[in-house]
């Protein structure tokens, strides 16, 4: 078939030669006119529709090919060109993996398709089909396939005739060979912006009769899934990411413009205009005035007057037929009636309500009309009773339920309006939800309603003396229209009677009605076009409306059409979906004919893509008698009322206007005829002339209202009477939108009558003739170009005809991201699409945007059909579903993101400045009077105090002398936990027992002195006189926790690993662990015969020993310290006898501790300070020790708290598990607690023993909580320490209170410290990390140069100390790490002191406060672990930053871990909720870090709860997980790949 768009064969070469004249003229033309087929051929020339021709056409018909005839194939062949083109740059695009319990699977059988279909807001869907099945030879196929293939094959078509389509193969070859002459095939075929591919190819009969077809280009998983190079690959994770980068790799289209980046801030990109961008050239355009509207002597004064008029003289006159949904007429309503049932509701609105005395309205009130749309006569004779009472109707839509979409903004308008009484049917009284009482409930958001039931059987008659009072039309308000804006908030537009009685005639003049003229009526009758034409000007005229309900036209598409037959209407109001769908219902019915009718107005004429359907309609209907001139669209606005209507005319000869627009100058707000770029172009068609009475002018849509120049795009404004007048109660919005005063370009005001904004895009095209592009509210701004919602989804739609989403059924808006809107597509996908169906449509979509548009889509969303929030006529409710979005409750079941695309205005990467030289940082700080870095605890040797455990050098000599001295001494408690005491040390008995454990060593382990043994030992008593037992036999202990029984796999490869690692000669344990290390379970997990001997301390022998082993150097080996870090590695540090006792005497001067005190200790023994202080303290200071073993919380939270109570501790020791532990478990337990008397008042230290950067929410929110029970706030504070040093800082008793401070986190991530005010944007509170200890010094150095830093600075930590551990234990020996770590010396400087390198980026701050000895005190601040940061566009950032924006992101995010793969930022989420909620994460995640951070994510893996591990101390191990994820062992619920 023959489709050469709208001009004729024999037009083109006159077009071509046009074309040619006008470019040599140099001027462009601005528009080409196009006339249809008909009109334009020379008779001669006319295909004849001969029988063979028409048979042929019955033949193809029934072939399955039916839709051909009103498809237009332009803009789906733009569409597919476009993605032919991103064909040959072969797209891999990893798809997501899934769960497979998230895959949604439904049955076809069990699914009903969504009551809607449409692209405007209140469009609904064909559910039936009334015609019965397609014809015999296509077999009854079934009816969800014929609606995939029908209501989206058929849209719409560019072509409006098809007379040419058997014209022979002669006028097809001059028309190939005219083609391949000229250069503007594109004005031959404007892409309609609304269909879709078609699956039958668009063919060309040549005159060899073969055909060329073009299929849609094959886009199979295979090639989706082959990587960069065209190697398949498995779905593996790493395969997939490697996938992504190569994709990333590809340039983007946008050059990166120059950044600005200042010394301390990242500034966006700055938009810089595009020097080659289209701009208007046009001369100032002049306002346009309509006609005169004609006063004509009959017209009646005022709209009552004219009801009591014909209600008086013609009562019998129909003035409305209703339909029933089997399109029988329902109810004939007579002018009579109409008169007489008005004033009876009339005169029962305002003297039945309320008292004689007090009446609950008084005319100028307002009323709420809540009727259903099947139900217009109700709602007439409501409307008309309201005028007639003078009180102010606002028709609204019925509220279904409590919840409905946006019936909580339309309870705020009525509260606003102050609606009291709600004027309803019978039959909606009795449908609205009911409480038991049968009370109606209030429905959320509205005010308290008086029900009032207008049927003419519950009112009284008036008195025969009673009449309305009828005056002529004058200011007050008539009636109240609602709005939904763009944010979902409902205004009401006011409308005076003088107003709604000039619109009445502007309309009456403009369309030429005559009195008695029949009318169909599609369109809801409670607003907008319906309300105008159906209600008012119908009365005004005397006109016969035959209202047709959705529910019909749901039930039969068709209906419309037959009722203008039926009746002989002369006026059809309609929307496209209304063509649309009778398009899609005809099946070349006989008895159709409409050549009645004079005018088929369109309601949504302004709607960019309303043009297809209309061409489409009249290529199938012309033949049924509708001619060309009568189509008139339309365009409208609730605040301007008619903007402007094509007259119907009578002369066939005067074509409608055509444009075709560049979309790309569209974008930029400028007109251009398109020329060269055949696939992105806009074909729209005039909405007409001004309205009567009417001035027209387009501004500016923002800033100052400046009239735009000819050839440009602006908001269209009217100055009329009849337009609304305010938006009722909102003075300031009244003012900017009923009250604009537009400007010439010398700022001389247009005129002094104000001018309404309409809200529509458009300008004034040649011959005073209107166009519109596009709505305000649909309006997106995306790096500084403008896009219409309504064109991308029509684009979107041109992708898969149909096969995949519901026409209508899609929804396209802006979210804001990073200074910039970002463009989101949410669609509902068909319930038989695959995931790799959807995942193909979804990259294609991508493709034609970016290709059309030229702009990137941010996310793309597809959510099972049915459920997005709809309209009450069944379109889809967009600002809820935004809503929804932004609040990540949609719960999409595919998305795709495409940042790395889209976001364009990240700052720029950082460089990395040349590294500056010694003197100049020296010079440089004295300059800016910066200080180096540096700073120590109290001096050991200047110390003077009484103790006696100084005398020796040695713990295991403290030991015997405190068993000698105080032998009955308690150090020890454990607790177990009930919390009693499940067992207890005096220094005695520890003393034996490490003799009895000594002599073990050296019998029955033949042990030699400074041999290695693994003490694997559960949290308690146990362990303690084991490794003294190893002191005083002079061997070297080695703590490990032990395998847990639930958990032997996995627990047990570490144990094995340490002694191994350590180099144990032999394992020290309990029976039950005994036991446990030989069972079956383990044999399964490790080689059990590997193990060293094995002893069992339960079973000791009786006798001493002959003597105390003595070390002879205080610098030989007292233990070995193993720990697994942050970030994966398993370490061992040597302590030497020394630094042990060092350590120990550092915390008895920190933290006062004497043998009368007690401490309480919640914390793992294996490790760190925590082993320190569970092992070493309480022997070196003689206090005592309360153990609490951390793992006893699970079954009893409040235990270590109630601990501290009972014993009255002053200080104690946690974790920050633990920490959590109470937080969590003892939340809402505070009253209970107190009740038992737990108090914690007396506490003055409660420190966490961490190695990570102060989790300042954590102690926080537990300060807050136990705050009631006495803790004092300024308790809390934590520790630090490392590998190289046990412990760096720690709370002390006398210090000052630890401080917070804020830094700037973006000039942090340039490893800058700049403090700032709290709460201001970017700040992160920092706490110090505990005071340092006694003995410590401290100095902040570069990482990279190892020059010292000034206090401005973030670097690393490097500590000198006493107690610095003496180096790594390895196997291995590697030396160079060995020294780098633990005898590294500045580049410049104080070159001679040896530090220890932590590992650990922080600052100094010297603060207001001073210290004991009146020094100011230096505050550490720890930042984060140097391996863990990761270096991103050149900067610095930590982990736990990134984590705590993602967890604060969405209510379902329990835990959060991010890791760097390949350049990729990877977040694993955690989810607490349904796996439907999984992907509702993806783009918040990806919002919040891009916010907040200025990354982009590459991959956002969602997974359950307690996936990301998690070591002993409660830091997150991010590189297990990583490993973990590139294994693909992480049982994933989604993972998306952004692009």
């Amino acid at each position: 078939m023959l489709q050469a768009g709208n001009i004729g064969v024999c037009d083109i070469r006159d077009a071509a030669v046009r074309g040619r004249a006008a470019s040599t003229a140099g001027n462009r033309p601005l528009f080409y006119f196009r006339f249809g087929v008909d009109q334009a051929l020379p008779p001669e020339r006319r295909a004849p529709v001969t029988p063979s021709s028409s048979s042929r056409y019955h033949r193809r018909r029934s072939s399955g090919s039916r839709d051909e005839r009103y498809r237009s194939d332009v803009h789906t062949e733009a569409v597919q060109a476009a993605l032919a083109k991103h064909k040959e740059r072969k797209m891999a695009v990893p798809m997501p993996s899934k769960r497979r319990s998230l895959v949604v699977q439904t049955s076809m059988d069990a699914y009903t398709p969504p009551d809607t279909s449409s692209g405007s807001e209140d469009e609904g869907s064909v559910q039936g089909d009334s015609q019965g099945t397609p014809t015999s030879s296509q077999g009854s196929i079934n009816m969800e396939h014929w609606i995939s293939q029908a209501i989206h094959g058929s849209t719409t078509s560019t072509t409006s005739s098809s007379s040419t389509q058997s014209g022979g193969s002669g006028a097809a070859h001059r028309l190939a060979d005219v083609m391949a002459q000229t250069h503007i095939e594109n004005h031959s075929a404007p892409p309609d912006v609304t269909t879709y591919t078609s699956e039958h190819s668009v063919q060309v009969e040549r005159p060899q009769g073969s055909t060329t077809s073009r299929t849609a280009p094959k886009y199979g998983n295979a090639e989706l899934m082959e990587t960069g190079d065209g190697v398949p690959v498995s779905s593996r994770v790493s395969a997939k990411i490697q996938q992504l980068v190569n994709t990333l790799k590809r340039p983007k289209r946008p050059p990166l413009r120059e950044f600005f980046v200042d010394d301390f801030e990242e500034l966006l990109e700055v938009q810089q205009p595009d020097p080659n961008q289209p701009k208007p050239e046009g001369a100032q355009m002049l306002a346009m005035r309509g006609e005169q509207l004609g006063v004509v002597t009959n017209w009646p004064p005022s709209l009552e007057a004219a009801l009591q008029r014909w209600g008086t003289i013609s009562p019998k006159a129909p003035c409305l037929t209703t339909m029933d949904t089997n399109g029988k007429p329902l109810y004939i309503l007579t002018y009579g009636k109409l008169w007489t049932r008005s004033m009876k509701v009339a005169y029962n609105i305002l003297h039945k309500l309320g008292t004689k005395q007090e009446p609950m309205v008084r005319p100028g009130d307002r009323v709420a009309l809540v009727f259903p749309n099947n139900d217009p006569a109700a709602s007439m004779v409501a409307f008309y009773g309201c005028l007639l009472a003078e009180v102010v109707p606002v028709p609204i839509e019925v509220p279904l339920t409590r919840k409905d979409a946006g019936s909580q903004q339309i309870g705020f308008l009525l509260g606003s309006c102050g609606v009291t009484v709600a004027l309803t049917s019978d039959a909606c009284h009795k449908g609205l939800p009911k409480s038991p009482t049968g009370e109606i409930p209030q429905f959320k958001g509205w005010p308290k309603l008086l029900w009032f039931v207008t049927e003419s059987k519950h009112l009284s008659k008036p008195p025969r003396d009673w009449f309305p009072h009828i005056k002529d039309a004058n200011n007050d308000t008539a009636y109240i229209e609602y709005k939904t804006c763009k944010d979902g908030s409902v205004l009401g537009v006011t409308v005076t009677r003088i107003a709604l009685l000039t619109h009445c005639q502007a309309l009456t003049q403009a369309c030429g009605y005559t009195e008695a003229e029949t009318i169909v009526n599609v369109l809801d009758f409670k607003k907008d076009v319906g309300l105008w034409h159906g209600i008012l000007t119908s009365v005004m005229n005397m006109m016969h409306v035959i209202s047709i309900p959705y529910s019909l036209m749901k039930v039969n598409p068709l209906s419309w059409i037959q009722k203008v037959c039926q009746y002989k209407a002369k006026v059809a109001c309609v929307k496209s979906r209304d063509m649309h769908w009778a398009l899609v219902a005809h099946r070349d019915q006989r008895d159709i004919n409409l050549s009645s009718l004079r005018m088929l107005i369109v309601a949504d004429g302004a709607n960019p893509w309303s043009i297809s359907s209309c061409d489409a309609f009249l290529n199938v209907f012309q033949s049924k008698g509708l001619r060309q001139e009568v189509i008139c669209p339309c365009a409208s606005s609730p605040e301007a009322l008619t903007v402007a209507i094509r007259r119907p005319t009578d002369d066939s000869n005067q074509p409608p206007g055509r444009g075709v627009l560049s979309m790309h100058g569209l974008t930029y707000g400028v007109i251009r005829v398109d020329s060269e770029e055949k696939l992105s172009v806009l074909t729209v068609q005039d909405v007409g002339l001004v309205m009567p009475g009417a001035v027209m002018c387009s501004v500016k849509p923002d800033g100052v209202p400046q009239l735009c120049r000819t050839d440009e795009v602006g908001e269209l404004c009217v100055c009329a009477v009849a337009t609304g007048t305010s938006y009722y109660g909102l003075s300031g919005m009244t003012k900017n939108t009923f009250e604009v005063f537009p400007v010439t370009g010398s700022g001389a005001p247009v005129s002094e009558y104000p001018f309404v904004r309409t809200g529509l895009l458009g300008f004034v095209g040649p011959g005073g003739l209107v166009f519109v592009v596009g709505k305000m509210d649909g309006l997106m701004v995306v790096s500084g170009r403008r896009h219409n919602a309504d064109d991308i989804v029509a684009t979107a739609l041109a992708v898969e005809p149909m096969k995949f989403v519901y026409r209508g059924r899609i929804a396209v808006f802006s979210v804001t991201v990073l200074h910039d809107e970002r463009i989101v597509i949410v669609a509902e996908q068909r319930p038989d699409s695959t995931e790799e169906d959807s995942f193909q449509w979804m990259s294609r979509v991508l493709q034609a945007i970016d290709s059309i548009h030229q702009v990137g889509v941010y996310c793309l969303a597809l959510v099972p059909a049915n459920t997005l929030p709809k309209t009450p006529l069944g379109g889809i409710h967009l600002s809820e579903t935004k809503q929804l979005f932004l609040e990540g409750s949609l719960h999409p079941c595919n998305v795709l993101m495409c940042p790395h695309t889209c976001v364009t205005n990240l700052p720029k990467p950082r460089q990395k400045q040349p590294e500056i030289g010694p003197a100049s940082v020296m010079v440089g700080n004295l300059v800016s009077g910066k200080r180096i870095a540096q700073a120590s605890g109290r001096d050991l040797g200047q110390i003077e105090d009484n103790d006696q455990a100084r005398k020796f050098l040695f713990l295991s000599e403290v030991l015997q002398w405190r068993a000698q001295t105080t032998p009955d001494h308690v150090l020890y408690t454990l607790l177990n936990c009930r919390g009693t005491i499940a067992n207890s040390l005096t220094c005695v008995q520890l003393h034996k027992r490490a003799e009895k454990i000594a002599v073990m060593l050296m019998e029955r382990g033949h042990l030699q002195d400074g041999d290695h043994v693994a003490l694997v030992y559960p949290p308690g008593i146990d362990l303690i006189a084991a490794f003294y037992g190893c002191l005083y036999a002079g061997c070297v202990p080695i703590t490990v926790r032990p395998p847990h029984p639930q958990n032997i796999a996995t627990t047990l490869p570490t144990v094995k690993m340490i002694v191994e690692v350590s180099r144990s000669a032999c394992l020290m344990t309990t029976q039950l662990i005994c036991k446990l290390l030989r069972s079956r379970e383990a044999a399964a997990a490790v080689d059990v015969r590997a193990w060293p001997p094995i002893l069992d301390t339960d079973d000791l022998p009786k006798k001493r020993p002959a003597q105390i082993y003595k070390p002879s150097n205080p610098d030989t080996l007292a233990y070995l310290d193993f720990s697994v870090s942050t970030t994966g590695m398993l370490a061992g540090v040597k302590m030497s006898h020394a630094a042990t006792s060092a350590f120990c005497r550092s915390i008895k001067l920190q933290c006062e501790l004497y043998p009368s005190r007690e401490v309480a200790i919640c914390l793992d023994p294996y490790c760190g300070l925590g082993f320190v202080l569970w092992c070493l303290c309480s022997v070196y200071s003689g206090h005592q020790s309360i153990l609490i073993p951390p793992a006893e919380l699970e079954t009893n939270p409040a235990l270590w708290l109630l601990a501290v109570s009972q014993y009255k501790v002053r200080d104690t020791f946690c974790s920050y598990s633990v920490m959590e532990l109470c937080t969590k478990g003892l939340g809402s337990q505070t009253e209970s607690l107190k009740a038992r008397g737990l108090d914690l008042s007396r506490v003055r230290t409660c420190v966490v023993v961490a190695e990570e950067r102060p989790r300042i929410a954590l102690t926080q929110s537990f300060s807050k909580l136990f705050k009631d029970l006495g803790l004092h706030p300024r308790a809390v504070s934590t520790s630090f320490g490392c590998r190289v040093n046990l412990a760096i800082c720690l709370q002390g008793t006398s210090g000052p209170d630890p401080t917070t401070v804020y830094v700037d986190m973006r000039a942090l991530r340039h490893d800058r410290v700049r403090l700032v005010e709290r709460g201001s944007p970017h700040s992160l509170p920092l706490m110090e990390s505990g005071k340092i200890l006694p003995g410590v010094r401290i100095i902040i150095a570069n990482p990279e140069t190892k020059g010292p830093l000034g206090d401005s600075h973030l670097g690393e930590i490097w500590v000198h100390s006493a107690h610095n551990a003496s180096g790594y234990f390895t196997i291995y020996g590697d030396e160079s790490l060995q020294s780098d770590h633990f005898s590294s010396r500045l580049s410049f400087g104080d070159t001679q002191t040896v530090w220890a390198r932590t590992g650990y980026l922080g600052f100094l701050r010297r603060t207001e406060l001073t210290d004991a000895n009146g020094e100011r005190h230096d505050a550490l601040y720890v930042v984060g672990a140097l391996d863990e940061a990761m270096e991103l566009r050149g900067m610095r950032y930590h982990p736990i930053d990134i984590e705590t924006s993602v967890i604060r992101a969405h209510k379902s995010v329990t835990e959060c871990a991010v890791f760097t793969w390949t350049n990729l930022l990877v977040v694993v989420v955690e989810l607490d909720g349904s796996e439907q909620e999984a992907l509702d994460l993806v783009p918040l995640v990806t919002n919040v870090v891009l916010e907040e951070h200025y990354l982009v994510v590459g991959v956002v893996v969602v997974v359950d709860i307690g996936v990301i591990p998690i070591n002993s101390r409660g830091e997150k191990q991010r590189m297990h997980l990583r490993d973990g994820f590139l294994a693909d062992q992480l049982d994933p619920i989604y993972v998306a790949y952004n692009m």
